[in-house]
């Protein structure tokens, strides 16, 4: 059997991750106040590239390509809207009035990444993607109190999912967290569901991305669009999703995608 290689980080290597943390939360909330029906989001996409510049930063999106992608991802956001879950490439199409948005997004300052995501509705929205949206948030919350020294990654993932489930909602199937340091995805998985105590002991120093993504219509399952990034569900239904990096320390979970 195949060991896990999980580096765990040191305080001062923890603030440096904080310090990515912070320029990843002032970028994603300049784009949430630009967020607007009749903005694209390839607009959004472009305001965070200058952004990045201005904070001396790198962005951890553009050009990574994982094995199952078609080629190297093109774009500094991840945007996207209504039925696609996340991995939405930013496009032309000029975004509308009770659009359900998610843009993820992680840069790399001095070496260190950070990773974090947000839904919001565009203008005036449904009450039902509202619910949505706040159901997801919740459930990130609820991983991150899970998320305590000690404790079990598999705790995390039934934290989160006791919220999901609890109004019906789905989740992408086979989707998680991720941890997170020198580079973008490092071990270990973090499941969005799990049961409890089983898995990996959460110790001090262990930075990870906790990020759960809510399927409206209760199915697990998802397609692929022709771009081979953007990953949308299969009964079209309205999808959210909230993500922060978080360190375990001896006090507790410490959320380092803040400004």
């Amino acid at each position: 059997m195949l060991s896990l290689v999980i580096e765990l980080k040191t305080p001062g290597e923890i603030d440096a991750i904080d310090a990515a943390g912070s320029v990843v939360a002032r970028i994603l909330a300049a784009v949430r106040a630009h967020a607007a029906p009749g903005v694209r989001p390839r607009e959004l996409d472009a305001l965070a590239s200058d952004l990045i510049a201005e904070a001396g930063a790198v962005s951890s999106f553009r050009g990574y390509h994982p094995s199952w992608a078609p080629t190297g991802y093109p774009a500094v956001l991840c945007v996207s809207v209504n039925d696609a879950v996340v991995h939405g490439i930013p496009g032309r199409p000029k975004l509308k009035e009770g659009d359900l948005l998610s843009v993820d997004f992680a840069v790399h300052l001095d070496g260190w990444c950070a990773d974090a995501a947000f839904s919001v509705v565009v203008g005036s929205g449904s009450v039902a993607d509202k619910e949505l949206i706040a159901t997801t948030e919740a459930a990130l919350q609820a991983g991150i109190d899970a998320a305590q020294p000690g404790a079990q990654m598999g705790d995390v993932g039934h934290a989160i999912a006791l919220v999901a489930r609890a109004p019906g909602y789905g989740m992408l199937a086979d989707h998680g967290g991720h941890g997170v340091g020198r580079s973008m995805h490092e071990e270990p998985h973090v499941p969005n569901e799990a049961k409890p105590r089983r898995g990996l002991r959460l110790k001090p120093g262990l930075v990870i991305a906790i990020e759960p993504m809510l399927h409206a219509g209760g199915r697990d399952s998802y397609r692929h669009d022709r771009d081979g990034w953007t990953i949308r569900t299969s009964d079209g239904s309205r999808a959210a999703h909230a993500e922060h990096t978080i360190a375990i320390t001896e006090s507790g979970p410490r959320i380092l995608t803040l400004d």
